[in-house]
């Protein structure tokens, strides 16, 4: 198929268009390359999947270097124009929509980022779906809307009427837009809510980076709400398997009047303790952390815990990787990577 993927430089949109180009897939990717963390990380998400910088330009296509099936195109999804003109011409069969401004916290000191790109760019997508019809459009929503949700596990079928933050109010909009647009032109959407991904790749605001570099660095790490915190943490490749099999599960309108719209949630449903996550760090580092506990900050739930169960019965699927063992190959990653960047920077400082 060809497939569109949008967030292509992104954590997850990265992982996503590996496994399909190894798939066997054509895959187009899309990405504005903002700066919400350092740029860099997505440039050398990029140049694994064969996509030099120095070629990259606005609105035009790169082609990969090592996959004949892989084009990336530098974009922003408030282009709409321009996003038209690339439906148009390209004529997908799916659509993986990752592409979004993301962070909690982020979202309450600068909220019309968020509206802006994660409403209206979403909206786009939607308006060039219906233009120029995919059989199937997939996109990120987040655990995030569950706000505090004192029920636990949380299910695809709880309200999510109370969001704690302006970027879970987003993806609430986002599986509401998605409905509006599968009942009124019967598009096939599904909504996927991520539950805390983490692994080799992964965004250098999210805590796995922030808790391990202050660690390499002799700094004390932040534990908020004195560590009294679970996550459902989920390892990527987990989330790029629900995402590959959701993929080609393509909601369809039985009875004739309903849409075809669903939703899932992909977590590992297993949630854990914070300070255990730091623990699992420490050991791979071998060495103790530093704590300074910190209150609740706002925005942030006490616990995360997914109800994967519309997942297995769709997809006969669940995520099945160890923390102890997500964390190792994270670790790994992680000291390569930066090694790897502390060489190059001497080798530019020489030069």
């Amino acid at each position: 198929m060809k497939i569109l993927v949008t967030g292509s430089a992104g954590f997850i949109g990265f992982h996503v268009t590996q496994r399909l180009l190894k798939n066997g897939h054509q895959v187009v990717g899309f990405d504005n390359l903002n700066s919400y963390y350092n740029p860099q990380l997505k440039y050398d998400r990029l140049a694994e999947t064969g996509i030099p910088f120095h070629k990259i330009i606005d609105a035009r296509f790169v082609e990969s270097t090592t996959h004949s099936g892989y084009r990336f195109i530098k974009m922003d999804l408030t282009q709409k124009g321009a996003l038209m003109d690339l439906f148009r011409y390209e004529r997908f069969d799916t659509v993986i929509h990752l592409a979004a401004q993301a962070g909690v916290r982020y979202s309450i000191e600068n909220p019309s980022i968020y509206v802006k790109s994660n409403i209206e760019g979403f909206l786009n997508i939607l308006e060039a779906c219906r233009h120029y019809p995919v059989t199937h459009l997939i996109y990120a929503s987040s655990s995030s809307v569950y706000g505090n949700n004192k029920k636990v596990p949380f299910s695809i079928d709880d309200r999510v009427d109370n969001p704690v933050s302006l970027y879970a109010a987003t993806k609430k909009s986002n599986e509401l837009m998605a409905y509006t647009y599968s009942h009124l032109f019967k598009i096939p959407t599904t909504g996927l809510r991520f539950f805390t991904v983490y692994g080799p790749w992964g965004r250098p605001d999210m805590a796995p980076s922030l808790f391990t570099d202050a660690i390499i660095n002799n700094r004390s790490i932040n534990v908020f709400n004195n560590g009294n915190m679970e996550r459902d943490f989920t390892y990527i490749d987990d989330i790029v398997e629900g995402i590959t099999r959701i993929s080609q599960k393509i909601p369809i309108s039985e009875p004739e009047e309903k849409a075809p719209y669903t939703l899932h949630n992909i977590g590992n449903s297993n949630p854990i303790k914070l300070m255990d996550f730091i623990t699992s760090i420490e050991k791979n580092l071998n060495t103790k952390a530093k704590k300074t506990f910190l209150p609740m900050q706002p925005g942030d739930v006490q616990k995360t815990y997914a109800d994967i169960n519309s997942l297995t019965e769709s997809v006969a699927y669940s995520p099945c990787t160890r923390l102890d063992d997500g964390v190792k190959k994270f670790i790994d990653w992680y000291i390569s990577y930066i090694v790897k960047d502390q060489f190059n920077n001497k080798k530019k400082m020489t030069v």
